[in-house]
Formats: C-alpha cells, structure tokens, sequence
C-alpha cells in the first residue's frame, strides 16, 4: 500500500448544517446526490450522512454521540499566530465550539483545537518546524528516526 491518503470522509447528522459551517470558514465545495465535496490540497474532505458512512463501511450506524471524543482529531496548519486567531474567531461565527484556547503547547508552537458542529475535532496550528508550501502541503521534518 503506498502512504497515501486521498479522501477523509466525515459522517454528519445534518448535511446542510455540515455545509453551511465549513463554508463559512471559507470553504468551497460541491453538492452531488447529497453529499459534498472540498479540495482541500491535495486530498479530499466529503461530508455525508453519518448513518449512509457507517453503512458504506460495513458498520451499523448505531446512536450519533453527543459528546465526547471520537478517536481522530484533523489538523490545520497556518503560516502564523494571527491566523490561528483569525481562523478561531470564524470558527465561533460559524457554530463551532473551541475546546482548547490558542496558546503556546508543551512542544513548542502556537496551537488551538475546536469541534464542528457534529463534534469533529480540529487542531489548528502554528508551526514552523512543519514548513507549508506555497500550495499549503506541510513537510513533515527528519525527526533523525529509523
């Protein structure tokens, strides 16, 4: 298997409200046969129904949680503090909810974290160890590892 990853589906309870959130952050995407599409770099965000996810991967749906964390975080990294701040302040216009307040972390650089509304959780980072081209592809540094 090449180390690859080309589309990071999200199940979400209400389609239009899932929308409506990352469009207000500035994203663009695409409505096809209830389901929407974002380029978002060189892979793919989807946002679909949560119980038509579950059943495409062979799982039961089950109950939507309401809470809590659900074993995966995205990460968005920028190219300063500010926009840390800048894209926090958008989050909270657009129905998000920040669950760790931007700050300096124990690494090192300037971090934050938020949930979208169907609880999906987001990093958004500031770090400069973690170069970003031009077209916003992050470098991941040598840790100098086997």
């Amino acid at each position: 298997m090449e180390q690859r990853i080309t589309l990071i589906t999200l199940g979400v309870s209400d389609l239009a409200r899932a929308k409506a959130f990352y469009e207000a952050l500035g994203w663009r995407g695409q409505e096809i046969e209830e389901t929407v599409f974002f380029q978002a770099g060189g892979l793919g965000l989807v946002l679909w129904s949560r119980e038509k996810l579950a059943r495409d991967v062979g799982l039961e749906p089950g109950p939507a949680p309401t809470s809590g964390f659900g074993g995966i975080a995205l990460a968005h990294n920028v190219r300063s503090e500010a926009e840390v701040d800048a894209l926090l302040a958008a989050v909270e216009r657009a129905g998000g909810t920040i669950t760790k307040p931007a700050a300096v972390n124990t690494v090192g650089f300037y971090s934050s974290a938020f949930t979208d509304p169907d609880g999906h959780a987001w990093e958004v980072a500031y770090n400069p160890g973690f170069p970003l081209a031009d077209d916003g592809t992050v470098t991941i540094p040598d840790f100098g590892g086997a």
